[in-house]
């Protein structure tokens, strides 16, 4: 499986903003650090906001924070919010499908198990888990330097 972009860089917006729990910060701050395009990264943001994963303040002295705390946003819950769909393959997209093999296909049953383990394995976590203190160092550091 792999994540679109748009998912990465929600990760990487909430990641960052965990990281600065004491202010707002800046979408240009978040495009610098991480080298997205402001354009794309806006985006992201209102995606984020619109699920309530952030809190966006517009104007001079807004920028985005968590809009509640890191051990309340399930990850898991992060990457359904902003990817597409989850059509591994062809015959997952019911409405689209023109695969021939799709009425009695034994494809189907292992890899939707799959996709239940993969996501099930990402509702363990939180952001707390993966934006805590020694993480949390981590990051700014890899920030610093890029």
């Amino acid at each position: 499986m792999r994540l679109t972009k748009h998912t990465d860089y929600a990760l990487r917006v909430l990641l960052f903003a965990a990281c600065h729990p004491e202010r707002h910060v800046s979408s240009d701050e978040i495009s610098r650090a991480f080298g997205i395009s402001p354009h794309h990264l806006d985006k992201v943001i209102h995606r984020l906001g619109k699920c309530g994963f952030l809190t966006v303040r517009r104007g001079r002295v807004g920028g985005v924070s968590l809009s509640r705390p890191p051990d309340q946003i399930c990850l898991g819950a992060v990457v359904r919010a902003t990817e597409p769909d989850f059509f591994a393959v062809e015959c997952f997209d019911r409405e689209h499908n023109t695969c021939a093999l799709a009425p009695g296909c034994g494809l189907i049953r292992p890899l939707t198990r799959a996709l239940e383990a993969f996501f099930a394995e990402l509702d363990r976590f939180t952001l707390a888990d993966v934006a805590g203190p020694r993480q949390r160092e981590h990051v700014l550091v890899a920030l610093r330097s890029s």
